[in-house]
C-alpha cells in the first residue's frame, strides 16, 4: 500500500501545492482543515480516493488524532497571521504545534515537517514570531530529526500579500506603507512545496532551512514591481512606524470594543513590530540551494496571476500592441 501523508492546513496556499505535489509521488493525501466542506477541490489533485480532505481542528486533541492516526509522515501547514475569533496565535501556532507534533509522535509518525517563518524568535516582542519559534521547538522536542522550513514572504496565485496591494492599488490613488525600506526575499509557493516533499521523500533532509528566492528587494520596491505589471501608476507614501502603531493600536481597540465583529483586517500592532525587522535568509542558514532547488523569480511569475488587476485585463496587452495601427 502506498504512503500516507496527513497536512494540517492542507487546503491552505501552501497545503494545496505540498497536496498535490505529494499526490502526483503516488501517495495517499490526508488534508486536515475546520471545514472539509470548502476543501473538496484537493480531491482533483489524485486519483478517486487518493486525496480526501477530514475535519480537524489543531485545538483539539481527539481531532488531531483521528486526522494523524496510520499517517507515516505528517506536514503542518497550518499558521495565521493576525488573530480572528478563538483563533489566538497561542492557542494555534505554539500549543497547535506542539499539539501535532506530541500526537504524531505518539501515533508512530516517521516524518515531520513544519511550515514555519523566518524571524520565529522566542525572545520576540512579536507574538507572531514568539510563537512560531514556540512551536518549533515543540515540534523538534518530540522529532529531533524533523525539518523546520521557514520561509520568507510567499508569493503565487493565491497569495495575500500582492494580490491584496494590486487590489488596492485598483481602488485608491496612493498606497500606504508601513516599512517601506524594510527588506524581503519572496519565495514562489511551487518551490516551497518542492522543498516538503524534498524533506519527506529524503531522510537526510532534515534541520532548519531558510527559503527566500533569488531577489532581495524593499517593501517599497516590490511595491514598484507589482505597480509595472498590473501597469498602474499609484502614489506610494511611507508610513513612520510611529505613526503606524498609533493605528494599530486603535484598529485593535475598535475590534476589542465591537467583541470582535471589526475584524481589523487592515493592520495590527503586532505586525507593525514585524515589519520594522528586514525578512531574508540568513547568512549563514541552510536555504533553497542546500536542497538542489533553484529558486524561482517573480518576473516569472507575477503576471500570471496579477494581470487581472490591469485596466484592460487579459486583454491589456492586446490593446497596447494595437495602440500604434492606424485607424
Amino acid at each position: 500500500m502506498s504512503k500516507l501523508v496527513t497536512i494540517f492546513g492542507g487546503s491552505g496556499f501552501v497545503g494545496r501545492y505540498v497536496a498535490e505535489r505529494m499526490a502526483k509521488k503516488g501517495w495517499r493525501v490526508r488534508v486536515a482543515v475546520r471545514r472539509p466542506n470548502e476543501a473538496l477541490f484537493v480531491r482533483q489533485y489524485g486519483a478517486v480516493g487518493q486525496v480526501e480532505p477530514v475535519l480537524c481542528n489543531i485545538r483539539d486533541d481527539a481531532s488531531v488524532l483521528a486526522a494523524a492516526a496510520g499517517a507515516d509522515a505528517v506536514v503542518n501547514c497550518v499558521g495565521i497571521l493576525s488573530e480572528v475569533g478563538k483563533n489566538k496565535f497561542q492557542d494555534v501556532q505554539a500549543l497547535g504545534s506542539a499539539r501535532v507534533a506530541r500526537v504524531s509522535s505518539e501515533q508512530g509518525v516517521m516524518n515531520f515537517v513544519q511550515i514555519s517563518a523566518i524571524g520565529a524568535n522566542e525572545d520576540s516582542s512579536s507574538n507572531y514570531a514568539r510563537t512560531k519559534a514556540l512551536g518549533e521547538a515543540s515540534v523538534l522536542k518530540y522529532f529531533p530529526e524533523a525539518t523546520i522550513l521557514r520561509p520568507s514572504i510567499i508569493f503565487g496565485a493565491e497569495d495575500q500579500f500582492f494580490n491584496r496591494f494590486a487590489q488596492m492599488a485598483t481602488l485608491s490613488p496612493f498606497l500606504p506603507l508601513v516599512g517601506a525600506n524594510t527588506k524581503f526575499q519572496p519565495v514562489y509557493v511551487g518551490d516551497v512545496a518542492v522543498a516538503v516533499e524534498k524533506a519527506l521523500l529524503d531522510s537526510s533532509v532534515c534541520g532548519v532551512y531558510e527559503l527566500g528566492g533569488p531577489n532581495v528587494e524593499t517593501f517599497s520596491e516590490l511595491m514598484k514591481r507589482m505597480l509595472g505589471v498590473i501597469q498602474r501608476r499609484r502614489l506610494m507614501l511611507n508610513v513612520p512606524f510611529f505613526a503606524a502603531e498609533i493605528m494599530g493600536q486603535t484598529l485593535d481597540l475598535i475590534k476589542a470594543v465591537s467583541l470582535g465583529l471589526f475584524p481589523n483586517n487592515i493592520l495590527t500592532q503586532d505586525q507593525v513590530k514585524n515589519l520594522k525587522n528586514d525578512n531574508v535568509v540568513s547568512a549563514n542558514a541552510k536555504n533553497l540551494g542546500d536542497l538542489d532547488i533553484k529558486p524561482t523569480a517573480m518576473e516569472t511569475v507575477l503576471p500570471e496571476y496579477l494581470w487581472r488587476y490591469r485596466v484592460s485585463g487579459q486583454y491589456a496587452s492586446i490593446k497596447n500592441s494595437a495602440k500604434g495601427l492606424k485607424k
